[in-house]
């Protein structure tokens, strides 16, 4: 089988360091997906806005040249304890697919680029390829009484950020929730904790340098 890119994403995050681990953990984290032109037809999204969330099957195109094992390092461990691959949402999988929830803010029906979905809590990399999209439904999606595995028993640690006025104020209210809420959730990798490291991200053009000491994130 051949598959094609219908789309690709628009994202803050022009690098793989910083971004969600998972869809939804930030819910203001703004993207756009931007159709090819094949699929630039209000046509093929007609009744779209009648749902509020959306399944996006997508590529880790950053991992194409990746080692490949049939046992990973989940970061929510810490790192250090090994899993199935399968048993995981890792990026480095068999066929570099990944799969996300994200919700519908709105549809610009009318851009230059033809139609575009714009969405929040996305956990893809700027210009990713997205594959297909799906309508996510309530009664067939949502198994709230279903078990997790070790994410049952882990949860993500929350930093609280320090950050000066000048630096917040290169962004809009908006960015700047999102932003917040990516650091609160601590972007290093799990097995790192020197206090004098300094770590550099990038978000909406802008390089970021903080340090991590304790329960402390502070933009340096």
């Amino acid at each position: 089988m051949t598959i094609t890119p219908i789309a690709h994403f628009r994202s803050p995050f022009t690098e793989k360091f910083g971004i969600p681990r998972q869809s939804g953990l930030i819910e203001e984290l703004a993207g756009q997906i931007v159709f090819e032109p094949e699929w630039r037809t209000a046509d093929a999204l007609r009744g779209i806005e009648d749902f509020d969330y959306l399944w996006l099957l997508w590529e880790f195109s950053a991992n194409r040249s990746a080692h490949k094992s049939p046992t990973v390092r989940p970061p929510l461990l810490g790192g250090n304890q090994r899993m199935g691959v399968f048993a995981t949402r890792s990026p480095f999988r068999p066929n570099n697919l990944g799969l996300s929830c994200v919700r519908i803010d709105h549809v610009e029906w009318q851009s230059p680029q033809g139609p575009v979905i714009h969405v929040l809590g996305a956990d893809l990399m700027d210009q990713t390829p997205i594959y297909d999209i799906k309508p996510y439904l309530p009664y067939a999606d949502a198994h709230p009484d279903a078990r997790g595995g070790f994410t049952d028993q882990q949860s993500w640690r929350r930093l609280n950020v320090i950050m000066s006025d000048q630096c917040a104020a290169m962004f809009t209210p908006e960015q700047l929730r999102a932003l917040i809420r990516t650091l609160e959730l601590d972007p290093r990798p799990h097995y790192q904790d020197d206090p004098d490291r300094i770590y550099g991200l990038m978000f909406d053009g802008h390089d970021l340098h903080f340090r991590v000491r304790g329960d402390q994130l502070e933009v340096v």
